[in-house]
């Protein structure tokens, strides 16, 4: 437990809800009227007792169980930064999901700017793989640069992908299904992702790929064969990232290489110097 960032993080916060949007009023006693909310005015919304919220603030309630860090977070409108600063700071480690179970669904604009400045195709998806933003080196991806509103969809069902999509049967499908699976797993009700499921299991060739996909998740690094219209047969490596505002979306960076498959190995991966 970090007791000063702690202190800090909630302190702040505090003092940015002001006891009237809550339906409460401030002190009329005489003394130091501090900005925000008081710590009793917290255990009160919240429904706890006396000094729940003071133990938490000042570092003296060890192992805080997740409902109180969830409803203080909620309460002081956290965003999904700050509920990870707050699990750290408090616990010693990450939250086991996002404080908002729809988080993924909106980036910062600026993303837009990022990914005119990558060379290689690239694109941002939110939670559900809906397309939010690309480059134009991803538009060359797709036959009359037309790119799909759902990336998943499009890999998982769609004619035309299975042209791009170099060997489909064997080195696409087998991995791209079994992330539909996880995704539903983490969200059964997500309405995009229950239909993109439906179109799987309603096409012939996709859905035994679904009904018997494997336990795998990974993208990061993999390196498959596609077919870029314009560039011809050649190899493609997945590289992907996660937007910290917005857990569950992705950033996707594709670098593809033309001709055959490179043999000399992977890149080293990249690690700080060791000092001697």
């Amino acid at each position: 437990m970090d007791k000063l960032a702690l202190r800090l993080l909630l302190s702040e916060r505090r003092a940015s809800i002001t006891p009237e949007s809550q339906g409460l009023s401030r002190p009329t006693r005489q003394g130091r009227r501090a900005r925000g909310l008081s710590q009793a005015q917290i255990d009160q919304i919240l429904h706890r007792a006396p000094d729940t919220y003071g133990r938490l603030e000042s570092g003296r309630y060890p192992n805080p169980p997740v409902d109180l860090l969830q409803d203080v977070a909620r309460l002081f409108r956290m965003n999904e930064q700050e509920w990870i600063a707050l699990w750290r700071y408090a616990l010693g480690q990450d939250p086991p999901r996002p404080l908002d179970f729809r988080s993924g669904g909106a980036l910062p604009g600026v993303w837009r700017e990022i990914l005119g400045g990558v060379r290689h195709p690239a694109y941002v998806n939110d939670r559900s793989w809906n397309v939010l933003a690309h480059n134009a080196a991803f538009e060359e991806l797709f036959p009359h640069r037309r790119v799909p509103a759902n990336a998943m969809r499009w890999m998982a069902v769609e004619p035309e992908a299975r042209g791009v999509l170099a060997d489909w049967e064997t080195a696409w499908a087998p991995v791209v299904l079994p992330q539909l699976r996880v995704a539903l797993a983490a969200d059964p009700a997500d309405k995009t992702l229950c239909a993109i499921e439906q179109d799987v299991l309603a096409d012939p060739v996709a859905a035994p790929f679904y009904r018997s996909a494997s336990a795998y998740s990974h993208l990061d690094g993999d390196e498959r064969p596609l077919r870029h219209p314009t560039l011809g047969h050649g190899w493609v490596t997945m590289s992907a990232a996660q937007p910290l505002a917005a857990p569950g979306s992705r950033l996707i960076i594709l670098v593809f290489r033309a001709g055959p498959r490179h043999r000399h190995g992977r890149p080293a991966a990249l690690r700080a110097p060791v000092e001697a």
